[in-house]
């Protein structure tokens, strides 16, 4: 059983190394290029996963295929004098990230390459099964991302899309947001509503199908 399961642990390992980082980084990224600093000056400007890895958001990955890193520090009124989008933009860039990631990830496997290539040893994952793993829990890491509820990407998304004069009604719901999403995801299978299995796998699902071209 252990031997089993020493792949997939492998493959979340170097998966959160790369997915978190990659993450990260394109929020540190594109805020700089919206002329704010204060990602730089926090030392987030950087493909090093120790500046952005979180502990228990880490292990949340590894065990339970949703997990979190230290949120990129940004200073939004710098960012929205370069555009009322910035903001908008620097959020969804994290989620892009990983899309990306997955899409790089689904070209081997869409080609074939990778089949009947065995794992060069017991404890590690075949090429094929780590692309896999990726490609799914970057996308997974996408979607979830991308669920417009503080603090969450998709909620400047959200608040971008929303009619200015939501705002204000907006900004009175914004501190129970992480409440909601905590319910929706522990406490919501227990009354008969997962979130996961309603929303946020069929999404992943199918976009591995379009990646992959139906193989997977």
């Amino acid at each position: 059983m252990l031997n089993q399961s020493l792949p997939a642990i492998v493959s979340a390992v170097i998966t959160l190394l790369i997915a978190f980082t990659f993450h990260e980084f394109a929020h540190a990224w594109t805020a700089t290029r919206f002329g704010d600093d204060t990602p730089r000056l926090f030392g987030r400007l950087s493909l090093n996963p120790l500046r952005h890895l979180d502990f228990m958001g880490s292990l949340m990955l590894i065990f339970t295929g949703f997990g979190w890193a230290k949120p990129v520090p940004v200073n939004p009124q710098k960012i929205r004098q370069y555009s009322p989008s910035a903001l908008m933009l620097t959020a969804i860039s994290g989620p892009l990230a990983n899309f990306a990631l997955a899409f790089l990830a689904a070209i081997p496997l869409r080609m074939g390459w990778f089949n009947g290539i065995a794992a060069p040893a017991a404890f590690l994952p075949s090429l094929r099964y780590f692309s896999l793993y990726f490609m799914y829990t970057n996308l997974g890491l996408m979607v979830f991302n991308l669920l417009p509820l503080p603090p969450l990407d998709g909620e400047e998304i959200l608040i971008y899309l929303l009619p200015p004069e939501w705002e204000q009604k907006w900004a009175a719901i914004r501190p129970y947001g992480p409440y909601l999403l905590i319910f929706l995801l522990l406490v919501g299978p227990m009354i008969g509503f997962n979130l996961v299995d309603a929303l946020i796998s069929p999404i992943i699902q199918g976009l591995a199908e379009i990646l992959t071209g139906g193989l997977f």
